[in-house]
């Protein structure tokens, strides 16, 4: 028997990002197990790290270039392919100027340090307006709301669940995703080990989820009126006499501001538009107040819906007048090791975020975090005139699956005079590309979550080199991106990519490199890393934990990290205000008028009669959004791509479980299969995100057998939220009837 070597990695499928024990021998996966060691994760390991053995061979996953001839994929060569970019890409810009190029980035970016790192170059070198990605369709609201008030995007408090001994989470359900923009994993024993130090977990959402199901209070709510449960309880945090801003009281901007906005929001008044009764309300703002260490939480049920912006200001706004902000559990702020922007710059003041620097051509939506919203890219690409999108690059991206009306955009891809994916599948939109380049398993490939760990409940620093060597012949990602990065400079499909990727590093230092020892000295010391790590070793060295190239003996360096088994613990969270800000007040501006406005908004819509039926989402944890229904692991077992919905309804409709219905809106329609569930609060059903897998084209030979319906497929792509111009996903009224 052979012998098997055994390797530790992170896992790269979700936000919870955890340590995999990978046991291997000549090139195959034996067994994958979580990580007992893993400063982070500690053995905790959900079923999508166990299915990366069935991602890695898969045999529907693409491991050469396709081009499209005569209506038909064909097999090609990397030089082949991208001649055929260059060749089809450049006349489109050339003849119509570069916003007639449009840029698709996808959720599975966030997860790859070869694109993440790239994809800023990459729409540096295509210099278009039409940016389009998944933060339109999931978590632009929040973003917007920490930019507004703390001075940049990426400024996310988290709840310090290990010291916390109150949460109340809304529109999320952190059992089954273990966090988001929350990187928490093993929900289950922490939220456990905080009630067991008596500590509370209330979750308020339309469904009894899994989260809601372990906690000690459950409160339904009509969807999309969280904005006004969240007043009501910032009324009552002032009509009560509970605000208690503690040692923020010189750090806040706007505090009367906000008692004036939310003076009409009484408990009373908006009971009725949020389906929880007043003296609830106020129990739970009491309860926010009292505790000596809790905090709100909100996720994708809180940004998806037609207040998404509103609600998460609101989340901060309590946090912050209840005297959780920045406080040792309660809602903190990360400090990520690299790549964290709040880290960098003079600490305490900035610029602040610029917002609607350009409008989208046909309806005139801002700009949001340098994007537009991924709703718009249809109307884009029919509507004829100057600055028509009549190509586009995407990134990891499946629109057609992940936003409202994909039928409608898949219809507009048709139209393109060129499409190129990078994908590592023949999903429902890069069958529409003209050339398709694949992408790695992740065993082949590096990984470092640059992002979550801004976003994790526990400062740490972990990397995963590549596992396995790249088949041969095969680019990695980062390469990928170069190429396309040297064509849309002019330097052609052939370009050298190192020496492009030389030239991109030695711009970046010579702007990063003040108060380090020579640039020439830096050089050499990132000279033995190549590709994403050199950058990553530089953020790492330059950052918090650094050692400033050896400035500070003993500090963060990539060596030390790739050295370090089951990475470096840097310790629990720790209070970062004023520090973390970056507005230009230096203080936390807790009433910006822009959303003071859609406040003002809000209470104009208090009165609003609730429609007979709405739908929303629903999370999986053997699912993530449309990327994984391929895997045998995660495909096995019930089918999942059920509508829930009450008894009472289904009574009133005459509906039996397992019967066939009808969901309508307008002239959108779906027919799915019923599952009976008292979890469903009366009027709403809920859909999972990601499925129908039957389009003509796509090669998903596992999902395929069970495709499923697509939840978008009866949205309508002009719901917005009008401040992020984040799609509406939850909360959308529908009709629901019988089939016979």
């Amino acid at each position: 028997m052979t012998e098997h070597q055994v390797a530790h990695r992170i896992c790269p499928v979700c936000e919870a990002c955890c340590g995999l024990e990978i046991r291997h021998a000549q090139g195959k996966i034996i067994s994958i197990r979580g990580h007992d060691a893993d400063v982070f994760s500690a053995g905790y390991l959900c079923p999508k790290g166990v299915a990366l053995k069935d991602l890695h061979e898969d045999p529907d996953r693409l491991r050469t270039p396709l081009i499209k001839r005569d209506g038909r994929f064909v097999e090609a060569s990397w030089e082949a392919a991208l001649a055929e970019v260059e060749r089809r890409l450049m006349p489109v810009i050339e003849q119509h100027g570069r916003d007639a190029v449009a840029l698709a980035i996808g959720n599975p970016t966030a997860h790859k340090l070869s694109l993440v790192l790239n994809v800023p170059r990459l729409v540096k070198a295509l210099k278009s307006r039409n940016v389009y990605s998944a933060l339109s369709l999931d978590n632009g609201p929040r973003h917007l709301a920490s930019g507004l008030m703390f001075g940049h995007w990426m400024t996310v408090p988290v709840p310090d669940i290990e010291r916390s001994d109150f949460l109340m989470v809304i529109g999320a359900n952190p059992m089954v995703s273990n966090g988001s923009l929350w990187t928490v994993p093993d929900f289950r024993a922490k939220a456990k080990a905080m009630r067991a130090r008596g500590g509370r977990l209330v979750v308020v959402d339309p469904r009894r989820t899994q989260t809601a199901a372990v906690a000690d209070q459950h409160v339904f709510i009509r969807p999309g009126a969280d904005v006004f449960l969240l007043a009501a309880m910032v009324h009552t945090l002032f009509d009560e006499g509970l605000v208690r801003l503690d040692r923020l009281a010189g750090m806040v901007n706007g505090v009367e501001a906000i008692r004036s906005a939310t003076a009409a929001f009484s408990p009373e008044r908006g009971a009725a538009r949020c389906g929880v009764d007043a003296a609830t309300l106020r129990d739970l703002a009491r309860a926010l107040a009292g505790a000596k260490a809790g905090c709100v939480y909100g996720r994708f049920g809180a940004s998806a819906q037609e207040y998404g912006t509103p609600t998460n200001w609101l989340i901060d706004v309590l946090n912050t007048l209840s005297g959780h902000l920045d406080a040792p559990g309660g809602a903190m702020f990360p400090r990520g090791a690299g790549f964290a922007a709040n880290t960098m710059g003079a600490p305490g003041v900035g610029r602040g975020i610029a917002y609607g620097k350009h409008r989208s051509r046909v309806s005139g939506w801002p700009e949001v975090f340098g994007e537009l919203p991924m709703n718009c890219l249809a109307e884009e690409i029919e509507t004829a005139g100057a600055g028509q999108v009549r190509a586009l690059i995407a990134v990891a991206s499946n629109p057609v699956s992940s936003a409202p009306n994909g039928a409608r955009l898949a219809r507009a891809l048709d139209q393109l005079d060129f499409m190129v994916s990078l994908d590592i599948y023949l999903s429902e939109t890069s069958r529409h590309a003209d050339v398709i380049l694949p992408g790695l398993s992740p065993f082949e490939d590096s990984h470092y979550d640059s992002y979550f760990e801004q976003f994790s409940h526990r400062n740490h620093v972990r990397y995963s080199p590549a596992l396995f060597a790249p088949p041969e012949g095969q680019r990695t990602e980062w390469q990928a991106m170069l190429a396309l990065i040297a064509i849309l400079s002019g330097r052609g499909a052939a370009a050298d990519v190192q020496a492009l990727d030389d030239e991109l590093v030695a711009e970046r230092l010579h702007k990063q490199t003040a108060g380090l020892p020579p640039i020439e000295t830096v050089q050499a010391e990132l000279a033995q890393w190549s590709g994403p790590e050199r950058l990553l070793d530089l953020s790492l060295r330059t950052g918090p934990y650094g050692d400033q190239f050896g400035r500070v003996p003993g500090g963060v360096t990539l060596r030390k990290v790739v050295d370090t088994e089951g990475g470096i613990d840097l310790g629990p969270l720790q209070p970062r205000l004023p520090e973390v800000l970056r507005t230009p007040s230096g203080k936390i501006e807790l009433a910006p008028e822009m959303l003071l406005g859609d406040l003002a908004r809000a209470w104009a819509d208090i009165d609003r009669p609730v429609p007979p039926m709405v739908i929303v989402g629903r999370r999986d944890v053997r699912s993530n959004n449309s990327w994984l229904h391929n895997l045998p692991t995660l495909a096995k077992g019930p089918f999942r791509c059920t509508a829930l919905l009450h008894p009472q309804d289904a009574e009133r409709l005459g509906l039996r479980d397992g019967a066939t219905a009808r969901i309508k809106r307008g002239e959108l329609a779906i027919e799915v299969q019923v599952e009976l569930s008292a979890d469903m609060m009366p009027g709403v059903i809920s859909l999972p995100h990601g499925w129908g897998h039957d389009l003509p084209g796509v090669h998903l030979g596992v999902a395929n057998q069970r495709p499923g319906v697509n939840l978008n497929d009866v949205l309508d792509e002009t719901l917005f939220d009008p401040l992020s111009g984040c799609a509406v996903l939850n909360g959308v009224a529908v009709e629901l009837s019988a089939v016979s």
